[in-house]
């Protein structure tokens, strides 16, 4: 049993307040314990759908054994035998998104919830639930991919578009810019003859480099070297064009800089954030934890429906291009100890306690 389960188990030790349960049908007791009805041979979870029988023909049981060794069966309805409603729901959106993955064209919602045995109302709500994003959502950001994978490898930028899904270019065309940062011949090209204005300061943190291309901020680096940043950002932009800020992005600079020191203040600035979709996901989510707070990478995993890519969501903290900004340094080890941070252990402690100390 793990831990979570049961820390649950013990608000359902009593058969008062099982019965509320059962009357409430709480998601957090299903797995705790499970109830039967003597007029009717059948045994539920707490969370059945089934009509509610008198409290007076109620038992409850620890386990599906003892549930059945009392001599009842398994309701047909909700399956206290088989994996948990949770469980069976995690697996419904996860064969939704293998579908959307393999198939050619986005499939409609109706299509994923004949596949997956759930009505569209009810696939639309898990399915955001679980990944933070709708069917919808998650089918353009597939094809996004295939798009970014295949614009280095097709003899065009139509096959590129065409062998991703899309069914005209003026479709694609429509959201490239959002979905690739830049036109898709510029990313086919590897950012050649894209403009990125950068500069080099100093910030209470030590140097720092702030670059932005023509949709917004894209990169902001720290570090001890203003040198090492400069080769850092032209790694990232092999083929761009790399020129120095003019007066306008001297305040976009200054900008930055004080938001650096004092988080609390937001920054007012455009974000070009360039990624995967799983890295978007990621980030996305860091840029709801606000100054002052933490969390810890498996509750980060959680909260993007990914429970299990625990290493992953590390990976694409570590990937983050945007200090600050995209807020990597907010993620701690459970227990409260400090994990690695691509600009030092040391930055990242010195942030934290500056933005609880403004709390």
């Amino acid at each position: 049993m793990n831990a979570n389960l049961a820390t649950q188990r013990d608000a359902f030790t009593s058969d008062d307040a099982r019965w509320q349960a059962v009357v409430e049908r709480d998601s957090r007791a299903d797995g705790c314990f499970y109830y039967s009805v003597q007029t009717t041979g059948v045994y539920c979870r707490p969370v059945c759908a089934a009509r509610l029988a008198l409290r007076k023909n109620v038992r409850f049981h620890d386990t599906t054994d003892a549930a059945e060794a009392a001599g009842f069966r398994a309701c047909k309805r909700c399956r206290p035998n088989g994996d948990s409603i949770a469980e069976r729901h995690a697996e419904a959106v996860a064969r939704a998104c293998r579908i959307i993955e393999q198939a050619d064209e986005p499939p409609s919602l109706e299509a994923l919830s004949t596949a997956v045995g759930l009505s569209t109302f009810h696939l639309h709500r898990l399915f955001k639930a679980q990944t933070g994003v709708t069917p919808r959502k998650y089918a353009a950001t597939v094809r996004g991919n295939r798009v970014r994978e295949t614009l280095t490898q097709s003899r065009s930028v139509t096959e590129a578009i065409y062998g991703a899904g899309y069914q005209s270019n003026s479709r694609f065309y429509e959201q490239s810019t959002d979905l690739l940062g830049m036109t898709p011949t510029t990313f086919r090209a590897q950012g050649a003859g894209e403009s990125i204005r950068f500069a080099v300061g100093e910030c209470w943190l030590g140097a720092i480099l702030v670059a932005a291309s023509e949709k917004g901020i894209c990169a902001i680096l720290l570090g001890d070297d203003p040198e090492a940043l400069t080769r850092d950002l032209q790694d990232r932009f092999p083929r761009a064009r790399l020129i120095g800020g003019d007066a306008e992005f001297e305040r976009w600079m200054a900008e930055v800089v004080g938001f650096v020191a004092n988080p609390s203040l937001g920054l007012n600035l455009p974000l070009d954030i360039r990624g995967t979709a799983f890295q978007q996901r990621v980030w996305d989510a860091l840029r709801q934890v606000p100054p002052g707070s933490t969390i810890v990478y498996a509750e980060l995993a959680n909260r993007i429906g990914n429970p299990s890519a625990v290493r992953a969501v590390a990976g694409a903290c570590a990937a983050n291009p945007i200090a600050v900004a995209i807020p990597c340094h907010r993620v701690i080890r459970t227990g409260g100890s400090l994990s690695g941070y691509r600009w030092g252990v040391e930055r990242k402690r010195e942030l934290l306690e500056r933005e609880q100390a403004a709390q």
